[in-house]
């Protein structure tokens, strides 16, 4: 959750939100799944 991440990390609820925006925005995604898609194809994460 988008509060999760903000805690692991240490930074706000609203800096999680932006950040996901942002993200979205720049990589025309409707949802954090396809945010994980590009990371995961891309070798940003691996599993």
């Amino acid at each position: 959750t988008n509060s999760e991440i903000a805690d692991d990390l240490h930074i706000s609820l609203s800096t999680v939100k932006t950040h996901l925006a942002s993200l979205m925005r720049k990589l025309d995604a409707r949802n954090r799944v396809e945010i994980a898609m590009w990371a995961y194809e891309t070798g940003r994460i691996r599993t």
